[in-house]
């Protein structure tokens, strides 16, 4: 009987680890699928309309932003810095950019580490992102700013979350495509370095591989943790929902960085399909 209830303890641990765990960065896992699916799309309809110089041409402001990610997370979790590549000038290796690090195997600290350092170009891009419209279309921020914090109070990922978010999106894209911005430099400026940034934060084959190596340790840490925490009776549900405040936000701010890339792979799109029109046209001239 002992040995049953010591059993539904750890199941009981494995599976609040696991929501935790999911609640902590499934959101962001999620997000980098979506940006590296729309990446992929996007790339093969601009290389098709402009050629693989159009889409480098992109990757000289998207790339260093999605190396600096990593970088500053290698600095943050102590991560040596063997050697960075933050321009596309060597494609022939198959990277536009890269980060290459050395960490200690058995520091926990640097083996969680490995996660964040996956996932740092989202971080970083997304902050980017915020950041060029605080300064480049303030207005638009304000409205956005504004309408997240009214709109997205809930502390679940529910149906009247997402459509308080959708509010928030159709305010950010009213406010930033107006007549008053068309004619402003500075709102074309946000727009195409925001196109070049959204379509360059996605996560690449080894950015995963290191994460989810990162991950499983992530795992195992707070495992004990509420291993701990179950063993000394100390309440750990107050901070699971927290998780929840924190999710919105999350999802909110990404969301940006989302809607850019879906714009940017929807133009390319069009203006793949209109290119590959007329050239089937004039095949019959």
């Amino acid at each position: 009987m002992i040995k049953l209830d010591i059993l539904m303890t750890i199941l009981e641990l494995l599976m609040t680890t696991f929501i935790q765990l999911l609640l902590l960065v499934g959101v962001i896992i999620i997000v980098g699928f979506l940006l590296g699916w729309i990446q992929h799309k996007s790339r093969m309809y601009v290389t098709g309309l402009f050629g693989e110089k159009g889409f480098l041409l992109t990757a000289w402001i998207g790339t260093p932003i999605h190396e600096l990610g990593h970088v500053l997370m290698c600095i943050l979790f102590r991560h040596r810095i063997v050697s960075v590549q933050w321009f596309p000038t060597h494609t022939k290796n198959g990277y536009l950019g890269y980060v290459q690090h050395a960490y200690n195997p058995e520091s926990l600290y640097q083996r969680i580490g490995k996660f964040f350092i996956g996932i740092a170009p989202m971080l970083i891009g997304v902050a980017a992102l915020i950041g060029l419209m605080y300064g480049l279309v303030p207005h638009s921020y304000e409205v956005f700013i504004t309408s997240v914090q009214a709109n997205v109070q809930g502390e679940q990922l529910d149906r009247i979350f997402f459509e308080s978010l959708f509010v928030s999106i159709v305010a950010l894209i009213k406010s930033l495509f107006t007549w008053s911005n068309f004619l402003s430099p500075a709102f074309w400026l946000f727009l195409f370095l925001s196109t070049c940034i959204s379509t360059h934060i996605a996560l690449s084959t080894e950015d995963m591989r290191g994460a989810f190596s990162g991950l499983v340790t992530m795992f195992v840490a707070l495992f004990c943790v509420n291993a701990g925490a179950e063993l000394f009776q100390v309440d750990v549900a107050n901070i699971t929902s927290r998780l929840g405040t924190y999710n919105a936000y999350l999802v909110s701010f990404s969301s940006v960085a989302l809607m850019f890339a879906s714009m940017t792979l929807t133009l390319s799109f069009l203006g793949y399909q209109i290119k590959r029109k007329y050239s089937n046209k004039d095949l019959f001239i």
